[in-house]
């Protein structure tokens, strides 16, 4: 019941957001998403947990006030509370770097690695996937007052993205910095083209949701647990590097598709050089999926220790989610023509 009630509340948040017109009602929105997901983050009543649900109340308190205290401002200096109708570029500039912190975008980045390794794969997969939706929204609806700050904020994401993965071994602490970098991306291409941007956040779900789901699976937190899931799941072992290369942004699989869209659509718009350095910054977190993928595949766990071989029980974990995402994470690219249609329609 009370996971239901949680559960219902988080949808409702970000329905509230999503529906809104009027700042107040989308700050409220917000305001439930985050106190929504806040037992669900300390159901494990572990200190890490509490620890990472204190650092993100702290962090999307600060973030909503910020929001708060600008659309206050910006009614007070033009009269308006419509949140399409920010003119004034200090409250626009605000609420810009206010959703930044809310969904974890570099400089402002600091507490999503740290938060995500604090939790347990489920509530993981919630914080990097519906948690971004609210925010997405609004972004998208303020996007045409602030390009230069939007550009800068997506190229410093990729590029922290590829850089804070390459040093760890913690997958839940990978997976926050990949998911820094592909909001960057998102970021970048939002105001030349914001359905682009909503199809990158699409395949970032659908691609996330699939790695997460492989990773409790074999109940793996980090590098070393990784390469002894070969004994548990085979099959699943031999598609799990197509899962992480398409992450990565490999063709032919669908992770291919966004890159490809957005560094287009970047040097359609002139800006060359950006794409260059968003496309580099693509091979430094390729090498840390690389390296995943090579910890599970090429190499066989040292059990030295006696007794560490894991248990080999039955998975009580439901497989159709983790199969759906699988397929569509590995084999949506030849549906880039029919997909963009139905996007840009």
């Amino acid at each position: 019941y009370i996971s239901a009630i949680l559960l219902f509340s988080l949808g409702l948040g970000t329905t509230i957001t999503f529906a809104s017109s009027h700042w107040l009602l989308a700050w409220m929105g917000l305001e439930m998403n985050t106190l929504a997901i806040i037992p669900l983050m300390t159901q494990h009543h572990h200190p890490r947990a509490v620890e990472a649900t204190t650092k993100y109340f702290l962090t999307q308190a600060a973030a909503a006030a910020t929001l708060l205290f600008a659309s206050v401002t910006n009614a007070w200096l033009t009269g308006q509370w419509e949140i399409q109708q920010i003119t004034h570029p200090l409250p626009s500039t605000m609420i810009t770097l206010a959703l930044a912190l809310k969904i974890g975008l570099a400089p402002l980045h600091a507490w999503l690695p740290e938060v995500l390794q604090g939790l347990d794969l489920t509530t993981g997969l919630i914080l990097s996937t519906w948690q971004k939706l609210a925010p997405f929204a609004l972004i998208l609806q303020l996007q045409p007052s602030n390009s230069t700050l939007l550009i800068i904020l997506g190229l410093t994401s990729t590029l922290i993205g590829g850089w804070g993965g390459l040093n760890q071994t913690q997958l839940r602490k990978i997976l926050a910095y990949s998911s820094i970098a592909h909001l960057g991306w998102m970021i970048l291409v939002l105001q030349f083209s914001p359905s682009l941007t909503l199809l990158t956040l699409l395949t970032y779900f659908i691609m996330t949701a699939s790695t997460f789901l492989v990773f409790k699976l074999n109940k793996s937190t980090n590098i070393n647990t990784l390469a002894m899931s070969w004994t548990k799941a085979p099959a699943l072992t031999a598609l799990t590097p197509l899962i992480l290369l398409s992450l990565g942004g490999l063709p032919p699989l669908t992770g291919f598709m966004p890159k490809w869209l957005i560094l287009q659509e970047l040097t359609k718009q002139g800006l060359a050089p950006t794409a260059t350095l968003a496309a580099l910054s693509a091979l430094l977190s390729l090498y840390f999926y690389l390296r995943l993928s090579y910890a599970m595949t090429l190499t066989i766990s040292p059990n030295n220790l006696t007794g560490s071989t894991p248990w080999r029980l039955p998975s009580t974990q439901l497989t159709y989610p983790l199969a759906t995402t699988t397929a569509m994470t590995i084999c949506l690219l030849p549906l880039t023509p029919a997909i963009s249609a139905l996007l840009t329609s």
